[in-house]
């Protein structure tokens, strides 16, 4: 997700090369010394000559970076919300099915998407679907949940995480399967995983393919 790199940790007078990763929700330090600081016990995170200065509690560690410094420490003062992670915008025509989470609805409406009602038999042309997906049995709805969305829509599947019902191998190949390519994977919540899936470029009707939007190309976050 391009929050890795190699660099040089100053911490309570002592120096170590290593990797430092801006996870979730740790920053973490592994070379010399180990370090894993979480996100929430940082008080502040600044950025000069290449240098990312964070303190938490009454310390504070210097990793640096180079020229990402500025790019870890607005990101660590201001995490992407979990819409933003799943790239719901405004005005977007969106539908939630089975999900874990009641409150997502209300977090949708918050955001200004039109939250179309999951089985509505309006026609086709869903930007997003979000589609709970608890057993491999449930990824067989997947050729069908594919006619629901515009053919630059998205179909995230959330599923849980470490569950042997359902892996994330099997939810890849019946994406394959239903004719979709999976390009992005976050974390929904403590307990579920979400993984988007698209329909090729080459797949979709000539009048309207476009460029990709960001986050076609798969990642992590």
């Amino acid at each position: 997700m391009g929050y890795e790199a190699d660099c040089t940790l100053r911490l309570d007078g002592t120096s170590s090369k290593g990797v430092a990763r801006l996870e979730h929700r740790d920053l973490v330090f592994r070379g010399g010394v180990k370090l894993a600081i979480p996100l929430s016990d940082i008080k502040t995170a600044t950025a000069q000559d290449g240098a990312l200065r964070v303190r938490f509690g009454n310390r504070q560690a210097v990793l640096e970076i180079g020229a990402g410094a500025a790019k870890w420490a607005a990101r660590i003062m201001n995490p992407p919300t979990r819409l933003d992670k799943l790239g719901v915008k405004p005005g977007m025509r969106v539908a939630a099915a089975r999900l874990p989470d009641p409150s997502f609805r209300v977090e949708l409406e918050r955001r200004g998407a039109v939250v179309v009602p999951a089985g509505s038999r309006e026609p086709a042309g869903l930007d997003l679907l979000f589609y709970s997906a608890e057993d491999r049995e449930s990824l067989e709805q997947l050729p069908a949940l594919r006619k629901t969305i515009r053919p630059d829509g998205a179909i995230w599947i959330v599923r849980p995480k470490g569950s042997k019902a359902i892996t994330e191998a099997e939810t890849m190949a019946a994406g394959k399967r239903a004719g979709l390519v999976d390009v992005k994977v976050v974390s929904f919540s403590e307990t579920h995983t979400a993984e988007k899936f698209v329909i090729p470029v080459a797949d979709r009707p000539r009048t309207t393919r476009r460029t990709p939007r960001v986050g076609d190309n798969k990642s992590r976050g």
